[in-house]
């Protein structure tokens, strides 16, 4: 990683602006922030740890659940994507809403182990089939229409739609819980409902004269597909490496905002009043970086500042160690302003670097199933680490091992750069 980041090529820059876009284009992306603001919509999320606690789940129950959780997603990635890319991301999209809505249903149902272990289980299956099926339909949608140039921004305001659902959702999940316990998890059903009525609105992939993009490579029979997709792999050495830099990315993300969230707050002494709206302040941070995804164009190219963004990430949550109450709210909001530039800016590049598209949502499965499989691992560890109140030691591993971890692929990309004959920042033939 070279400490003078390169200028991005003016090929880089966007030839279309969302607002400039073809009316069909315009419609599917408004959709879009439709689907995804109702499949965010995640009432139980600032509590869901207290909840748990309530009814007599232990620490290393409820811990083990989140563990369970990523390996069943891992399992189910790689089925979910071939069946995305086998009979249409729609049908995979759809079937992932009505899934999250049974899901969201289950704590209500049983209120017990059981019943928390079905719910996580069946949340697994509803986001594997929704993953990367609905990024693969967005950027065909828009590539067969002549507007992937705005992939990227349609990918960070749909983001930014799913986290401004949350800030309105987030501030009243402990007042609710507290007049009715079980209504957070109603409203979250109710919502994975209506996402569900939105995805049967989505429409085919079309060409840009109206008329169906080629589908007959997506009929392909699954064994196919999966070899053309580890075939792919074998091809293009560096979309391993950019898979790695993405599970660096997402693994932190997701461990901080929703397995640990609670437990650094109540660590801190801060009353559960709070975490709902400490959990929106901080959702607002990201909808600001998910908006403002293009941003960083100006000094890095796409993979310099995921490497940074990264990076900034993990200096946040080491600062967690020493904060105070106010410090630890200015850290989370810092950790999460990274992670909504990131996001879209890693999904371009993974999606850039995937040049057939028939096994689009199989390769996008597949950075998953690593991400998810790293969770899991962490997972187990953590109930442990919070049982034993050594909390703060867990947040400087986990700092220090994703710093480690970006630097390992920044200097893999920068060999598999040199190996494929590509210039010093792979900026020729490959996303920047």
């Amino acid at each position: 990683m070279s400490s003078t980041p390169s200028k991005p090529s003016k090929s880089d820059a966007p030839m279309l602006s969302i607002s400039a876009a073809p009316p069909g284009v315009r419609r599917v992306i408004a959709l879009s922030n439709a689907f995804q603001l109702l499949f965010g919509l995640l009432f139980w999320l600032p509590i869901f740890y207290v909840y748990q606690r309530r009814i007599g789940l232990s620490d290393p129950q409820i811990f083990g659940i989140q563990s369970i959780y990523y390996v069943v997603f891992c399992l189910l990635e790689i089925p979910t994507g071939l069946f995305a890319d086998r009979f249409d991301y729609r049908r995979s999209v759809r079937a992932g809403a009505v899934v999250l809505a049974v899901a969201n249903l289950m704590p209500i149902i049983l209120s017990s182990y059981t019943g928390f272990l079905a719910h996580f289980v069946l949340i697994a299956l509803a986001r594997s089939l929704v993953s990367g099926a609905f990024s693969a339909y967005l950027y065909d949608y828009l590539n067969a229409r002549g507007a992937k140039d705005i992939y990227r921004a349609a990918e960070g305001r749909g983001r930014a739609y799913s986290l401004i659902g949350r800030v309105a959702c987030l501030p009243v999940a402990g007042w609710l819980m507290e007049w009715l316990p079980a209504a957070p998890y109603w409203l979250s059903a109710a919502s994975a409902a209506g996402a569900a009525f939105i995805a049967l609105r989505l429409p085919e992939v079309a060409l840009a004269d109206g008329s169906s993009a080629p589908a007959a490579p997506e009929r392909l029979p699954m064994a196919r597909l999966m070899r053309h997709a580890l075939h792919q792999l074998r091809e293009a050495p560096h979309l391993p490496m950019l898979m790695l830099q993405g599970v660096a990315l997402f693994t932190l993300v997701r461990i901080v905002q929703v397995n640990l969230f609670q437990p650094i707050l109540g660590s801190k002494q801060l009353p559960l009043s709070t975490f709902g709206l400490i959990m929106a302040g901080t959702t607002v941070c990201e909808i600001a970086g998910a908006f403002r995804s293009g941003w960083l164009r100006r000094w890095f190219s796409n993979r310099t500042a995921v490497f940074v963004l990264t990076w900034t990430m993990a200096l946040a949550l080491a600062a967690l160690v020493p904060a105070g109450s106010a410090g630890t709210v200015v850290a989370l909001c810092v950790f999460s302003v990274a992670s909504g530039l990131s996001f879209p800016i890693q999904r371009q590049l993974l999606n850039d670097a995937i040049v057939d598209s028939t096994t689009r949502a199989t390769l996008l499965s597949m950075e998953s199933i690593v991400d998810r499989g790293v969770c899991a691992v962490v997972a187990v560890f953590l109930g442990d680490y919070i049982a034993q109140g050594r909390l703060h030691d867990f947040l400087v591993r986990a700092a220090l091992a994703t710093a480690a971890l970006m630097a390992l692929t920044a200097v893999g990309l920068r060999l598999t750069d040199r190996r494929a004959g590509r210039g010093a920042h792979g900026e020729q033939n490959l996303p920047a």
